[in-house]
């Protein structure tokens, strides 16, 4: 939490020798945070230690309603109080404390509520504590007749108002309004609801208690709470949380000790060694290897194929229920190994620490979803209701596929396209990718200690151009589900579609592609969030994501102003080893794909500005390719129309939103776009009119949670699958109508609803 780095800079920098007796200081703290107690004592217990007379500015809180959906989306605990006098009842108790530490406080109480004023100054004169030693604070411009009788009792008042440009001070004064006239604010009570004298000023901590009494659904109970969903987002971890850091620094310790194992494939459950293993390296230090993977031979390929076909028959006849069951003690086994999983991702990926937990967490997800998604469909559903006969529709699996996945998310991808063929009663042949084949071989142990029966997922490493093409055209596989680049992926497409002397059925393809992802950044957007935003959706995990930020167009009236904040805020992202929990830019997955990208950044001196260009460190081990943003960029460069897959950002400008519009729909993909933008119609022509699979508004462009947004492209990144989607299960499986005459000697019997 920013709060608790706030609070530990303020003690670490005020306890230095130089400021021990000077320039004054204080902080501000929210008595809506539940928190709020433990962390004043914590403060108050510094103060007095460092003999420092501070000032705290105790304030009720003005961001309930982000702190309260920002922790939902998040399922994280919400931090702060569910009810408005809960609140009211912690400012009151918070308030007695810092005058009972009137020797070392200089409190200042920042409220409109005439009960919280009045118990401040009942409290202050049963403690003997002179009203002039502290103060109250009000807003510029509301309650003067509050402010008038504060002062006519002889205390301090101070009143404040935002400094700096129009429209944040704007935006700032109308969410203090909408917040001091709330519905359950003391001045809407006294003004709007003609609340009685002694209703105003009834002790908040009994209002409290009627409230949780009652706890009916209201707009302040959790979303979760009325969630009845089977289904439930695995949480992100809160690396803010010292004992969360603990758990993945103690993971990578433990991975280090076992690096350069071998991991052998795995057919008919068991471990198949070869001939040939390849190292798998880590992108932070090539001269590291994380584990040598067996590599497979045609031979081996067609082993696993026969033991696929064998266990598909049984595995199909397998009740959904049960098939679904596997995949949820899968979940289960990662949530008990998450910080494991999260070290080798760091290790062999080089993700960070929030991207590698995400990608943990993605996984997780896609198992719980699926198995909840495939109880659904086991039941056969009534098509129609028709007197005198029965018809419904069911699903039968497809057969045995091969899974080919990416090594970008190595486990959230491969786990979700691999269980989702999985529980739907197919066999798998899983080819995990060369780069993060230790991962691969990770998963199909979890599915093995899960009871998956042997030959249902069996396990090839190797050569993709090899092992896979000879799968992909093997007249015994139905389908392929595949990620990864567009060249590959058309080949595969291509290969898919030639029917071979004995295949029994037309092969369906999953195939999900690349993207050329596009964000505009209109005229009158939030400037703040644009460019946290961007900066995010571009260089997150170094722009290795299909879905990252690769062209940014912004508007002639915000170019030169957001162009200048854009590389200010680039700037301050730390650049380093993955497994350093500071860093937010690590190395890319190899040196082939480095060296690609140093490329292209060369022949985009040619084209276009370089604008902005980070600095790495100076480390020839490991594979670094400087951040870097472009402007200028005309369309017709390779800048604007290739996908790049690094940290590279190319910027354009529009004139209108017309311009702007047009340029982003000039590519050949349609995986991700976005837009900031307070204008209604804008937004709307967004909606309507930027090509794109996902589409994201006033928020970054990566980072699709499993059902909450399926994701998944169109054009030339893909065929419209949505995987985390409901349907995406469908693509796995064959639908099949049994319609039934139940006419017995005119006889009708009635259906079942």
């Amino acid at each position: 939490m920013l709060k608790d780095v706030t609070l530990r800079l303020f003690k670490t920098i005020f306890a230095e020798s130089e400021f021990a007796a000077g320039p004054a200081c204080g902080l501000a703290m929210q008595a809506y945070l539940k928190d709020c107690e433990t962390d004043l004592r914590d403060v108050l217990a510094w103060a007095r230690e460092c003999k420092r007379r501070i000032t705290v500015r105790l304030v009720k809180g003005a961001y309930w309603d982000y702190e309260t959906i920002m922790a939902e989306q998040r399922h994280w605990p919400i931090p702060v109080f569910a009810h408005k006098p809960e609140t009211d009842a912690n400012f009151e108790k918070l308030s007695l404390l810092l005058l009972e530490n009137d020797d070392v406080i200089d409190a200042a109480f920042g409220t409109h509520n005439v009960r919280s004023i009045a118990h401040v100054l009942a409290q202050a004169e049963r403690l003997g504590v002179v009203r002039r030693n502290f103060e109250f604070q009000m807003l510029y411009g509301m309650a003067d007749p509050i402010k008038a009788a504060v002062l006519k009792m002889d205390c301090r008042l101070r009143e404040y108002c935002p400094v700096g440009e129009l429209l944040p001070g704007m935006a700032y004064l109308v969410r203090r309004l909408l917040e001091n006239t709330s519905n359950e604010g003391f001045l809407a009570n006294k003004f709007a609801k003609s609340a009685s004298r002694d209703d105003l000023l009834k002790n908040p901590s009994d209002v409290a208690a009627d409230v949780r009494r009652l706890q009916s659904p209201s707009l302040h109970t959790p979303h979760s709470a009325l969630d009845t969903r089977p289904f439930r987002n695995e949480a992100h971890t809160d690396f803010t949380l010292p004992r969360e850091r603990e758990k993945i620094s103690a993971a990578l310790k433990r991975l280090r000790q076992n690096l350069g194992k071998r991991h052998p494939l795995v057919i008919n459950n068991k471990p198949v060694s070869t001939a040939d293993w390849l190292p798998s390296l880590n992108p932070a230090n090539q001269k590291e290897i994380i584990g040598h993977a067996a590599q497979a031979s045609i031979a081996e390929a067609d082993s696993a194929l026969a033991a696929a076909r064998t266990a598909q028959p049984k595995w199909a006849r397998t009740p959904a229920a049960e098939r679904a069951a596997i995949l949820e003690k899968v979940a289960a086994l990662m949530r008990r190994d998450k910080g494991d999983l999260c070290a080798l991702e760091i290790l062999e990926a080089g993700k960070n620490w929030p991207e590698a937990d995400a990608d943990v967490a993605e996984a997780i997800d896609f198992c719980d979803f699926y198995a909840a998604v495939m109880r659904d469909l086991g039941r056969p559903k009534r098509t129609q209701a028709v007197a005198g006969e029965t018809n419904v529709q069911h699903w039968w699996p497809r057969g045995v596929g091969v899974i080919i996945a990416p090594w970008n998310f190595p486990l959230a991808i491969l786990t979700g396209m691999a269980t989702a063929a999985i529980v739907a009663g197919n066999a798998v042949i899983i080819k995990p990718s060369d780069q993060t084949p230790v991962i691969g071989a990770r998963l199909v142990d979890l599915l093995i200690e899960a009871g998956l029966p042997p030959g249902v997922a069996n396990l090839l490493t190797g050569p993709g151009g090899k092992v896979g093409a000879h799968l992909v055209g093997h007249p015994q596989i139905d389908f392929i589900a595949f990620t990864g680049s567009k060249e590959v992926g058309l080949r595969i497409w291509e290969t898919a579609g030639h029917t071979a002397p004995g295949q029994a059925n037309l092969k369906k393809v999953i195939c999900e592609m690349g993207g050329k992802n596009c964000c505009i950044v209109d005229s009158d957007a939030d400037m703040d969030e644009a460019v946290v935003g961007c900066i995010a959706s571009a260089f997150g995990y170094q722009g290795q994501k299909c879905s990252a930020l690769s062209r940014l167009i912004v508007l002639a009236d915000n170019y030169d102003k957001f162009v200048e904040r854009l590389i200010a805020a680039a700037g301050s992202l730390p650049v380093g080893p993955s497994e350093q929990p500071g860093n937010v830019i690590g190395p890319v997955i190899a040196r082939d794909a480095q060296q690609r990208i140093l490329d292209i950044i060369e022949t985009g001196k040619k084209e276009a500005k370089l604008a902005w260009q980070g600095s790495v460190p100076n480390d020839p081990n490991a594979c670094y390719v400087p951040p870097t943003i472009f402007t200028e960029v005309p369309s017709t460069s390779r800048l604007f129309s290739e996908e790049i897959f690094g940290p590279v950002l190319a910027v354009s400008k529009a004139k209108d939103f017309d311009q702007a519009l047009s340029l982003a729909n000039e590519s050949e993909f349609a995986l991700t776009g976005g837009c900031y933008s307070r204008s209604p119609v804008n937004i709307e022509r967004v909606k309507a009119e930027l090509i794109c699979g996902n589409l994201y508004i006033n928020r970054t462009i990566t980072g699709a949670i499993v059902e909450r947004q399926p994701f998944g492209g169109f054009k030339m990144s893909g065929a419209g699958t949505k995987a985390g989607g409901r349907e995406y299960l469908e693509n796995f499986l064959v639908p099949r109508v049994i319609t039934e005459n139940c006419l017995r000697r005119g006889f009708a019997p009635a259906e079942e609803s």
